[in-house]
């Protein structure tokens, strides 16, 4: 009979411990939203950003995505007079995106980004596969993640 207990609760606590080990990821909570990319067009002989000194107009932008045509919507950061360009974030899911940037008409640049997203370890995020900016010669800065897009 002391057998058969022993017996009995080595179950029930192997048991129950394969149910709180069920779901490991039910009280974490870790998430990494995706990025934006921000853009600063500048004179590509004197650095000055084109929309501080009057080069562009920030009512000529438009970002169209090159698959289907449409408009994509963006933000322009212009306090403290940074201006700067921001696309909505890419990689909530995974996507391949194919953008031009255009001022007045004219193509700046075009934004092809690969992005995966992904659930590793109880942690959703976004790995970019691939990240190319086209038809511009451009400069990244790491620290304030900024592509600095320089025009002649």
């Amino acid at each position: 009979m002391k057998k058969l207990l022993f017996i009995l609760s080595l179950i029930l606590l192997v048991t129950t411990q394969s149910c709180e080990n069920k779901d490991d990821c039910e009280d974490m909570y870790c998430f990494t939203p995706p990025n934006s990319f921000r853009f600063e067009l500048v004179d590509k002989i004197t650095g000055e950003n084109l929309f501080t000194n009057g080069t562009f107009d920030k009512s000529d932008i438009e970002i169209i995505d090159i698959n289907n045509q449409t408009n994509i919507e963006f933000n322009f950061i212009d306090e403290n007079d940074l201006n700067l360009i921001q696309t909505n974030p890419i990689g909530s899911k995974t996507e391949i995106i194919n953008y031009s940037i255009k001022i007045s008409d004219e193509t700046i640049f075009d934004l092809y980004v690969d992005a995966e997203r992904l659930n590793e370890n109880c942690c959703s995020f976004t790995r970019y596969n691939e990240i190319k900016i086209l038809n511009s010669e451009f400069e990244f800065n790491q620290s304030n993640e900024v592509y600095k897009i320089l025009i002649d």
